[in-house]
């Protein structure tokens, strides 16, 4: 009988990616969702067994959890984070589960402007404390966030717009997080209790992005260093939640201080393959940056 596992967030980024190499790999998956839709139609597709679940019915994460030896507890950009952690880690504890993965973030800090990187390093805390067998995942910037149409549209017309100053990180695609959550869910017994850093190959700042996206794209793409304010005002105006907003602008002038910095290369000592660069993210996603 293969080792059967829990995805939960399973139609986000890193979810969908971790259920595909998970399958991949022989794990026996069940992916937790929101809702039954299309996208949880392709999930049971790949071969997984989707259930719902709702991160503040208890309830339901037990019932989710039930029978599981891991799971990937992965909550989303958006207010209720310490309520859900609490719930998940009473609802592991109950079902005797031997490994939970949080998809923490680098930029978790006690001290942020940001509720979501206060927010986090208290989860982590809370995870500590349930005495649940626990690895924390602390991925940088994801290189994914170079396709949200706020970024792709500024993109498209050669200009990568952000307010990060001279920060640096090392991008990181979803879809290398989803092999090495994938590889820690079928084998985390020597990772327990340890905090792992997930990075691209190469730590850059926002001009050597740019120069990189040029070279990949075959068009000059110029960096353009966004006033804070303006950034989180026009994102506000555009209707984002104030949740959101407030995450952006502490976020981001953490990254200026250089909280997402650093390289390593713990994914491909995970899987045995590098993670993408951006170059080579650029070209897989290239229709969709150019706009053909």
């Amino acid at each position: 009988m293969s080792k059967k596992v829990l995805v939960s967030g399973a139609t986000g980024a890193t979810g969908l990616a971790t259920v595909r190499e998970s399958i991949a790999l022989g794990l026996d998956v069940r992916a937790m969702v929101r809702a039954k839709d299309a996208r949880s139609e392709a999930l049971e597709k790949l071969g997984a067994e989707v259930v719902i679940g709702d991160y503040f019915d208890i309830d339901s994460i037990c019932a989710a959890t039930q029978g599981v030896e891991a799971a990937y507890y992965c909550y989303p950009v958006a207010p209720g984070l310490l309520n859900a952690t609490v719930n998940f880690a009473q609802a592991a504890r109950e079902t005797g589960m031997k490994a939970v993965l949080y998809l923490s973030q680098r930029s978790i800090n006690r001290n942020s402007t940001s509720h979501l990187c206060r927010d986090g390093y208290i989860a982590e805390q809370v995870l500590n404390w349930s005495r649940l067998p626990v690895i924390h995942l602390r991925p940088t910037m994801f290189l994914d966030w170079l396709l949200y149409p706020t970024q792709l549209r500024h993109l498209r017309q050669g200009i990568l717009s952000m307010p990060v100053g001279k920060g640096r990180h090392s991008p990181i695609a979803s879809s290398d997080q989803g092999r090495a959550i994938a590889a820690l869910l079928k084998d985390p017994e020597e990772h327990i209790g340890t905090s792992i850093d997930l990075s691209g190959p190469v730590e850059m700042d926002h001009e050597q992005i740019a120069a990189e996206l040029s070279k990949a794209l075959g068009r000059k793409i110029v960096f353009q260093d966004a006033s804070l304010d303006e950034y989180c005002t026009a994102a506000e105006n555009a209707g984002m939640p104030p949740y959101l907003v407030n995450h952006f602008r502490g976020g981001l002038l953490d990254y200026r201080n250089g909280h997402m910095s650093g390289a390593d290369n713990n994914i491909e000592k995970l899987t045995g393959r590098r993670p993408m660069t951006v170059g080579e993210f650029a070209r897989a996603h290239a229709d969709l940056l150019n706009g053909n």
